[in-house]
């Protein structure tokens, strides 16, 4: 970790190497940007994952004083990471095969939906009236609560360092999530012109602040998102682990272990209670098991929190981009990539182009980035990829 701070602004704590974090320009005016910020609290935390977003670094952690800011947050609210340790110790390829094409039959993937409404049970459960956009969206997530979604979300069938084979699910909140951050900054933005903010619109910072309807109305909404993605990654997985009773000798299965990355909570920080923004962080206090995934090429990590202050309890959420989705299609060399998974053993879904953009070359080296965060988290288990689904 190195720190830095510039005049009238915080300072930054970044894990992402000195004589790295200054090639990606756009990331630092970034970040810089939230140290300007007259709410912003103590300093600004960037994970060794950290790059480009829409205003706020992905893999950022931003404390603020009395205000919310819903892209600092992000559009995919509550997405992350569960994952689950089987009795098996292994399996074998065709039945890995096989599994992997029973998922894909059951479980919605891409733009897909459920063909039919799932039961009210499945859904969280508020003892509050619901607000305007979780009410709105409601009969039209029934239909997409247990589905992946696309872009880096997968399913994946691992071997772990203990001797067991893991499930992993990476999903999020969906449509929620989506219609949520947009009207809420959308909101921000409006109030932020009509307050004659300070803020420059063009940072894409708009904030809400909490004692204001709005304020509030966001948080209850992207709670009730966070929630929602969780019962969504919980539905998915017991339609997995149903395929590996039907498809194996399996005995048992341990606990779900569940960490999201893009939410705000209040938490006590330096001795003061702030609005903790994690936008493609996780939580890694001392009592937090949490989960770092590689690419579909590289190890994936279940990990201890370390709790440090400096990082407000915070670690990476994955490998991280580096490069865009486009920039990934023009640049990598599909044969290669292709080569490399097969070399593995892996069992993947890329078969053209079009799906380079997350191909295991468009990611952050995993083994640098846990390697810079040891001050972080604590690795418990490594898990090997076996066969990965993506959209």
């Amino acid at each position: 970790m190195f720190t830095y701070k510039k005049e009238n602004q915080l300072p930054i704590k970044s894990w992402i190497p000195e004589e790295d974090y200054y090639a990606d320009e756009k990331m630092v005016e970034q970040v810089e940007n939230l140290a300007k910020l007259p709410f912003a609290f103590h300093h600004i935390a960037l994970s060794p994952d950290g790059h480009v977003g829409y205003g706020m670094p992905i893999g950022g952690v931003l404390a603020t004083k009395d205000v919310v800011i819903p892209n600092a947050v992000g559009v995919d609210i509550g997405c992350g990471m569960c994952a689950v340790k089987t009795s098996l110790t292994d399996i074998d390829t065709e039945t890995l095969k096989r599994i992997m094409g029973k998922i894909r039959e059951v479980i919605p993937m891409g733009f897909s939906h459920q063909k039919e409404k799932q039961e009210d049970s499945l859904m969280p459960q508020k003892d509050v009236p619901m607000y305007g956009i979780v009410e709105h969206e409601y009969n039209s997530a029934l239909k997409q609560i247990g589905t992946l979604g696309g872009g880096n979300h997968f399913i994946e069938i691992q071997k772990g360092s203990d001797g067991h084979i893991w499930i992993m699910i990476h999903s999020g909140s969906r449509n929620f999530g989506l219609k949520i951050a947009n009207h809420y900054n959308k909101e921000a933005v409006k109030l932020n012109k009509k307050w004659f903010s300070g803020i420059p619109e063009k940072w894409e910072l708009a904030f809400l602040p909490l004692n204001s309807k709005e304020g509030q109305s966001y948080i209850s909404e992207m709670n009730y998102a966070v929630e929602f993605a969780l019962a969504n990654r919980k539905l998915m997985m017991e339609q997995v682990r149903a395929i590996f009773y039907k498809e194996t000798d399996v005995k048992e299965f341990d606990e779900i272990i569940n960490i999201a990355h893009n939410y705000a909570r209040m938490e006590n920080h330096f001795g003061q209670n702030v609005m903790v923004h994690r936008k493609g962080a996780t939580l890694a206090d001392e009592n937090t098991i949490g989960i770092i995934p590689g690419s579909q090429g590289t190890k994936s990590y279940i990990v201890k929190g370390k709790g440090n202050k400096d990082s407000f309890n915070s670690c990476s959420h994955g490998a991280g981009r580096r490069m865009g989705r486009k920039d990934a299609e023009r640049r990598l060399n599909l044969e290669e990539e292709i080569k490399g998974l097969d070399k593995q053993g892996i069992v993947h879904g890329i078969r053209g182009k079009h799906d380079l953009d997350e191909a295991p070359g468009a990611y952050k080296n995993i083994a640098d980035v846990m390697d810079n965060q040891k001050d972080l988290v604590e690795i418990l288990v490594e898990l090997q990829p076996l066969g990965v689904i993506k959209a």
